[in-house]
C-alpha cells in the first residue's frame, strides 16, 4: 500500500520512495535520487535516516548541476515496498524496484550519470582534506582514509561486471587510471545494453554505486572530524 509520511511541516512536495524490507534492516532510497539511500532498524528509522541525509545530498545535486528541492525531505511517498536479502541486512540496498526496469531516454540517462559523477567528486573532496588515520569506531573498527579509497574502486570493478564491463582496479594514485576507470562506469550506464544474467538494470546500477561512494564519502567526513 502507497503511503506519504510527511516528515516535517504540512505541505512539502512528496519525494517518490521505495522501502527496502530485511529481517534485520531497512532502506529507504529516493528513485530519482540515486545516492540518497539511508537505513534504519525499520520503515520509521529509514525514513527518518533519509530526511536527515537531504542536506548532504543538495551538495551532491548541487555539483552536477540539478536543482534539488528545499523541500525534498518533507514527507516521502512509498510508492513499493520490496523484499530485502542478506544484501539489506549486511547493509547495502540490493533489491531493485519495479521502475528500475524502465528504459532510459538520453536525457535521464545524461541526468545519472551526471548525479554519479557527482558523487565521486564529492567523495573526492572528502578524501582531500581528510587525514590518513581516521577516528576509529566505538569497538575500535573502521577503515582507515586510503583503504576506504581502495574499497571503493575494488567494489565498482565487481558493480561494472553487474553492467557488462570488465575493469580492472586502477592505482588509487593514478589520476589518470581512476579517470578512465570512472569513464567506463559512466558509459555502461547510458548504453541500455543486457549485460547478461544477473546484470543490473542502469537505474538501479547508478542507485548503487552512487549509494556506496556516498556512504563512504560521509563515513570519512564523520571520522575525519569534519
Amino acid at each position: 500500500m502507497r503511503r506519504v509520511v510527511t516528515t516535517r511541516g504540512e505541505k512539502a512536495a512528496p519525494t517518490a520512495v521505495y522501502l527496502e524490507l530485511g529481517s534485520k534492516r531497512v532502506f529507504a532510497c529516493a528513485l530519482d535520487w540515486p545516492g540518497w539511500c539511508r537505513a534504519g532498524r525499520d520503515e520509521k528509522a529509514a525514513l527518518e535516516a533519509l530526511a536527515g541525509a537531504a542536506g548532504r545530498y543538495a551538495v551532491v545535486a548541487a555539483e552536477a548541476g540539478i536543482p534539488f528541492p528545499s523541500d525534498a525531505a518533507g514527507s516521502f511517498d512509498v510508492v513499493e515496498r520490496v523484499p530485502g536479502s542478506a544484501t539489506t541486512d549486511f547493509g547495502a540496498p540490493g533489491a531493485v524496484a519495479s521502475r528500475d526496469s524502465e528504459p532510459l531516454t538520453p536525457e535521464e540517462a545524461a541526468r545519472l550519470a551526471a548525479l554519479v559523477s557527482a558523487s565521486w567528486t564529492v567523495f573526492d573532496r572528502m578524501v582531500a582534506g581528510a587525514p590518513a588515520e581516521l577516528r576509529k569506531g566505538p569497538r575500535g573498527g573502521g577503515r582507515d582514509r586510503d583503504r576506504i579509497v581502495e574499497h571503493v574502486l575494488d567494489a565498482e570493478v565487481a558493480y561494472a561486471r553487474k553492467l557488462g564491463v570488465r575493469l580492472r582496479q586502477p592505482d588509487p594514485g593514478d589520476v589518470a587510471a581512476v579517470t578512465a576507470h570512472r569513464r567506463e562506469i559512466l558509459g555502461a550506464l547510458g548504453a541500455q545494453t543486457d549485460a547478461g544474467d544477473g546484470s543490473w538494470p542502469p537505474r538501479y546500477a547508478a542507485r548503487r554505486i552512487a549509494w556506496h561512494i556516498l556512504d563512504h564519502a560521509w563515513e570519512i567526513e564523520d571520522r575525519a572530524g569534519k
